[in-house]
C-alpha cells in the first residue's frame, strides 16, 4: 500500500511577498521615491535654487532633461528636492498622529468606561477640523510654512489612529490569552505593552503606510494653496500652482509634478494594500 503524499509546506512570508504583484509594484515605486529624496541630498543635475533668465521655459533636452520653469530653474532638480520635502512632511506628520493616536487608542481600550467615551468624543471633535481648515487657522496665527503643514496634518491623523487602535485593541482584549494574563496577575498596562500592542502592530504599520500616502497628497494641496512649503524650498504642490498660469506655453510644467505626486501616492497605497494582505493571518493561506 503506497504512502499518502505529504502536504506541501505553506509558503513563507518572503515567498508570499514575492508572489504579491501589488506589493512588489508598490515597494518599487516607494523605493524610487526614497531614492530620489536620498539622491537630492548629494546630487542634482543643476543647482535647484539657481535661476537663469536666459534659459526660461526651455523644453526637455540633453542639457535640461525635463526642461526649465518660468525662472530658468531645472525641473528635474526641483522634482528631486521636492521629493525630500514630501517625505519630511509625511514622516513627521504620520509620526505625530501615530504616537498620540496609538496612545489614546490603547488608553481607551484598556480603561473603558468614561475614559473610552471621553477619548472617542475627543476624536469626533477633532474630525470636525480637517487638515486644510487647521492649516488655515495655524497660518493665521503663526504664518504659512512647512511646520504649519506638518502640525495640521499630524493633528488631523490623531483621531484616525486612535479609532483604529481602539477597535483593534478591543478585539485583542476579548481573547482568551488576555484572560490568562490577568489570571497570572498582570496589570492592564503590562498586558497592553506585552500582549495588545504586539498583536496590533501589523494593523498600525499598514495604516501608517496608507496615511503616509495621504500626507504627501495633503502637503501638495497645502503647498498649492500657499499654506505649506514656502519659497525658495521646492515643493511639488507649489510647482503645480506656478505651472497653472503657463498651461498653454509650457504644459509639461504641470505634468511632471502631477505625475510625481500620482506615482508616490499610488506606490504607497499599493504597498499598504499589499502589506495588509501579507500580514493578515486570514489571508496568509491564500497567498
Amino acid at each position: 500500500m503506497s504512502a499518502l503524499p505529504s502536504p506541501a509546506p505553506a509558503p513563507g512570508l518572503w515567498q508570499r511577498a514575492l508572489r504579491h504583484r501589488s506589493l512588489a509594484i508598490g515597494a518599487a515605486l516607494t523605493a524610487l521615491l526614497l531614492a530620489a529624496a536620498a539622491l537630492s541630498l548629494v546630487w542634482t543635475p543643476w543647482p535647484p535654487y539657481d535661476m537663469a533668465m536666459d534659459a526660461v521655459l526651455q523644453p526637455p533636452g540633453a542639457r535640461h532633461w525635463l526642461g526649465t520653469d518660468a525662472y530658468g530653474r531645472d525641473v528635474a532638480s526641483l522634482l528631486l528636492v521636492g521629493a525630500r520635502s514630501s517625505i519630511l512632511v509625511g514622516v513627521i506628520a504620520v509620526g505625530i498622529g501615530l504616537a498620540l493616536g496609538v496612545a489614546l487608542g490603547l488608553l481607551a481600550a484598556a480603561r473603558g468606561g468614561w475614559v473610552e467615551e471621553a477619548v472617542m468624543r475627543l476624536a469626533d471633535f477633532t474630525f470636525a477640523f480637517p487638515a486644510l481648515l487647521l492649516a488655515i487657522m495655524l497660518a493665521a496665527v503663526f504664518g504659512p510654512g512647512i511646520v504649519t503643514a506638518i502640525v495640521a496634518i499630524g493633528i488631523f491623523y490623531v483621531p484616525t489612529f486612535a479609532r483604529v487602535t481602539r477597535a483593534s485593541a478591543r478585539a485583542v482584549w476579548a481573547r482568551d490569552f488576555i484572560l490568562a494574563a490577568r489570571a497570572c496577575g498582570k496589570g492592564p498596562w503590562r498586558i497592553t505593552v506585552e500582549h495588545v500592542l504586539p498583536n496590533i502592530a501589523s494593523v498600525l504599520i499598514v495604516q501608517a503606510t496608507i496615511q503616509f500616502a495621504l500626507a504627501i497628497l495633503a502637503e501638495a494641496a497645502l503647498s498649492y494653496l500657499g499654506l505649506g512649503t514656502q519659497p525658495p524650498q521646492p515643493s511639488w504642490g507649489r510647482m503645480l500652482a506656478e505651472a497653472q498660469t503657463l498651461m498653454f506655453q509650457a504644459p509639461l510644467l504641470a505634468v511632471w509634478p502631477g505625475a510625481a505626486i500620482a506615482l508616490a501616492v499610488l506606490g504607497l497605497n499599493l504597498l499598504g494594500d499589499g502589506l495588509r494582505d501579507l500580514l493578515d493571518p486570514r489571508l496568509a493561506k491564500e497567498r
